[in-house]
């Protein structure tokens, strides 16, 4: 069940289905149901009654099988992008407030949820209009002329969007966005861990939106298995590999395709020719921004060996520059999600006690974990197996960039890899000598920023991609359309094949891609 795998695996980045609680409830929705009359706590009381979820779904078949709603207009789809930046421009403060609530997350990246969330549905209204035109394309194929053929973007239907704890309001909203630009019917299922966001979500979500083209659902473990019994035409999940294992199989069920933004161990190399100062600064910022909770940081970090003395004294160093003598008192640093998520992190530690080089307290009720830094734990041990997605940072001594990448290629094919080197050479390979979802040099994180760089993981990291362009794309299916002249129709396409026919064929079958232009 989703229950137990969510809970057998909480080493992972975990699931949009957890049910924990420990501030204030989830959501509002009404209902006369025995479900909702008989829940057991408060927060279960505002969860979205499982029975009616299927009819919630089907409103929004409905909106895409009605040509009253469907396929939605320009003016619709700019109407409901406006309608998500005012949902966070109105109510700004609020957002600050929840996400401080959930995870006591710094000023920077507090504010940037909320900016980045705006910025992607800017960047999709002002993309809009050429994103929708058509796209022609020329043939090459001597069958088919005369003939005019062009790619018509139409939208998927409707798509399920469900979103993870860790950055609560901008891994929802910026493939929202997407969503709606393509024209999309979306339901929204936000994580319960993040209760004050998603509560927030469950608030407005009915408030700024077009029914027809917007639902939410709160829930924890049951709805999310209720939801995903129903039949979608898209669904987009970022969470955890095992619970994207259980999406995907879900999915599977009614040949749903998918996009999974999933995580695992993203290493970092250090090469003893290096900019020392600045990866010093950058990757101790990457790794510790959110307090490690983010899908896309360095989990473990190898060290050339002649390094590694100089190495962690000045990560020891960096860190108290960022978060002072004490960083339980420092306002810039976060807090984990809840205590049961920083009892897995700690258990981490348990059998590298010897090894720790700085740091290692916690304090459970406080959600507070001191940056730990562990100095080569064996490469089979937990620390190094398992998703760490906390303040933890392994480091491993190396020969060389070359020891480095088979440690890398003997493991699964992480979400990002980082490599910091002035030799192009060491870059170079890594870049061809290694498989990632995404790769940044000499920096940690930013390569998901821009929206011209598509964002997502490949094998056990995921699949399917999402940012700018690419997230529209990802919600979309572009039909090829072709439209064929009667003022000839050549015989050779027809029986009786002679020999002058198939030489013919013969010599015009070589075919060149064909190139799209927008319309």
């Amino acid at each position: 069940t989703l229950y137990t795998m969510s809970s057998s695996q909480q080493h992972s980045n975990p699931a949009p289905t957890d049910s924990e609680s420990s501030q204030k409830p989830l959501s509002r929705v009404p209902s006369n149901s025995s479900t909702h009359q008989q829940c057991e706590n408060t927060k279960q009381c505002n969860f979205t009654p499982i029975d009616q979820i299927e009819s919630i779904v089907q409103d929004l078949r409905t909106t895409v099988e009605s040509e009253e709603y469907y396929p939605s207009t320009y003016d619709k789809r700019t109407e409901q992008l406006n309608q998500l930046i005012a949902m966070f421009t109105d109510n700004k403060q609020r957002w600050y407030d929840a996400i401080q609530q959930d995870l006591h997350q710094n000023r920077l990246l507090t504010h940037s949820e909320v900016d980045s969330s705006i910025q992607e549905a800017k960047y999709q209204l002002s993309h809009l209009r050429s994103n929708m035109h058509d796209c022609s394309v020329k043939t090459t194929n001597p069958i088919v002329e005369p003939s005019s053929a062009h790619l018509h973007p139409e939208p998927l239907g409707v798509v399920l969007i469900i979103s993870p704890w860790n950055y609560p309001i901008s891994l929802l909203a910026k493939p929202l966005a997407g969503a709606l630009a393509a024209g999309n019917a979306v339901l929204l299922k936000p994580s319960e861990v993040s209760e004050a966001c998603s509560a927030l979500f469950a608030e407005f979500v009915p408030k700024y939106f077009d029914e027809h083209y917007v639902r939410i659902i709160s829930g924890g473990v049951d709805e999310t298995q209720r939801v995903l019994e129903q039949r979608f035409d898209y669904i987009f999940y970022t969470g955890s590999t095992p619970v994207g294992k259980i999406v995907m199989k879900a999915a599977a069920e009614h040949l749903t395709p998918l996009t999974l933004e999933l995580g695992g161990k993203s290493p970092c190399y250090v090469d003893k020719s290096v900019d020392f100062k600045t990866m010093i600064h950058r990757l101790t910022w990457g790794k510790w921004l959110n307090k490690g909770q983010t899908c896309v940081a360095p989990d473990y970090i190898m060290v050339h060996k002649d390094l590694t003395q100089r190495f962690i004294p000045a990560v020891k160093e960096q860190l108290k520059e960022f978060y002072g003598e004490d960083p339980k008192v420092c306002s810039d640093y976060s807090r984990i999600i809840n205590q049961r998520h920083a009892q897995r992190i700690h258990s981490l530690l348990e059998d590298q006690q010897e090894r720790i080089v700085h740091g290692g307290s916690m304090h459970l009720e406080d959600r507070y974990i001191e940056p730990t830094i562990v100095l080569n734990p064996p490469l089979d041990s937990r620390i190094m197996r398992e998703e760490i997605f906390g303040p933890i940072m392994p480091v491993i001594e190396v020969e060389d960039h070359n020891e480095a990448i088979r440690i890398i290629n003997s493991r699964e094919k992480p979400l990002a890899l980082y490599a910091f080197s002035k030799s192009q050479k060491v870059l170079d390979a890594f870049s061809h000598r290694t498989s990632s979802g995404g790769v940044c040099f000499n920096d940690t994180i930013v390569h998901i920023l821009t929206h011209e760089l598509p964002f997502g993981g490949v094998g056990h990291s995921g699949h399917g991609r999402y940012n700018g362009k690419s997230t529209f794309d990802t919600f979309t299916h572009y039909k090829p359309v072709l439209s064929k002249s009667t003022w000839i129709d050549p015989s050779i396409r027809y029986p009786p094949y002679t020999d002058k026919k198939m030489k013919f064929i013969e010599a015009t079958s070589s075919m060149k891609m064909p190139k799209c232009t927008i319309m």
